[in-house]
Formats: structure tokens, C-alpha cells, sequence
């Protein structure tokens, strides 16, 4: 076994238990807490990667923003009532049968899946020539253009929706 398959063993082993524990914790703070150690995980996949640029964006954005915001989020609603209740209560076998399912589409579609695609147009010789911040852009700028504005346009609707939903009503 190869110092590279020990590395990648340990980042999807981690990043499988902890998004386990993320679920699975009764209080939403020591989720979100979890969840800040899966970025951290995530972003030393990136890493492991040659893909700089997407971990100090992983780091920055998901473990600093979006960590943040969640945080509010739980601070703000009062879950008390959420954490004392019993969660397993009649639903639990309409949960096992729909788990049951999805496993199975799950399995169906991973036994069709090629372990070597075909070889993208964007080679490792080409990346490093250009750099992978010029390539990421390229390709976000060019191939990618609608999908990134369509993108950015429900970011902007989500942003006019939550300043609408706060702001206080004069009346």
C-alpha cells in the first residue's frame, strides 16, 4: 500500500464517520461542530489533489461563512423543546424501508459506474503550464458561463428573500 492510498484511506474513512457523527448528534451545535472538522477534512482531499485554490476556498468559505451562518441559525431558534423529544417515534419503519431503497438505487447505479473515464481535455502538463487559477476560470467563464450566472441569480434571490423575511414591519 502506497504512502497515497494510506492518505486517501484516512481522508474518506474520517470524512465518512464524521458526517455520520454530524447527523447523528442531538445538539446542533456539536454538528456544526463536526461539520467544521468534515470541511477541514475536505479541504486536505483538495489538497491531496493539487487543487490549492480549492482548499483555501473550502477553508475560507465553508469553514469560515457558511460555519458562521449555521451557528446564527441555531442561536437564533430555540430548540430546547427539539432536543428533549424522543426522535424514533413512528416513523422508523417508513425510514428503514426508504433507506432500504435508496440503498439499493444506490447500488445500481454504482455497479454501472467506470472506474477510468475517458481522459478530460485539460491534462496535468496543461494545468501546471497555465496554473490551476487560470484553468478554473477558463473553463467557469467559457463552458460553465450560464450555469455560474444562473447560479448567482438564485444566490441574489435567496439574498432579497431573507432581508425581506427579517426585516421588521412598520406599521
Amino acid at each position: 500500500m502506497t504512502l497515497q492510498q494510506i492518505y486517501f484511506g484516512y481522508f474518506a474513512t474520517m470524512m465518512t464517520i464524521i458526517s455520520l457523527l454530524v447527523v447523528s448528534r442531538k445538539n446542533p451545535v456539536h454538528s456544526v461542530l463536526w461539520m467544521l472538522v468534515l470541511f477541514v477534512h475536505m479541504a486536505g482531499l483538495y489538497l491531496f489533489l493539487n487543487a490549492e485554490f480549492l482548499a483555501a476556498v473550502q477553508i475560507i468559505v465553508y469553514a469560515g461563512a457558511i460555519m458562521v451562518l449555521f451557528l446564527f441559525v441555531i442561536m437564533l431558534l430555540n430548540l430546547r423543546k427539539e432536543e428533549k423529544e424522543f426522535r424514533l417515534q413512528k416513523q422508523w419503519p417508513v425510514s428503514a424501508v426508504t433507506a432500504v431503497l435508496f440503498l439499493v438505487v444506490l447500488v445500481s447505479i454504482l455497479g454501472k459506474i467506470t472506474v477510468l473515464p475517458e481522459l478530460g481535455e485539460y491534462s496535468i502538463d496543461m494545468i501546471n503550464a497555465q496554473g490551476s487559477l487560470m484553468t478554473i476560470g477558463n473553463v467557469l467563464y467559457t463552458k460553465y458561463l450560464l450555469p455560474f450566472e444562473i447560479a448567482s441569480v438564485l444566490l441574489l434571490v435567496a439574498i432579497v428573500g431573507a432581508v425581506v423575511l427579517a426585516k421588521k414591519r412598520i406599521e
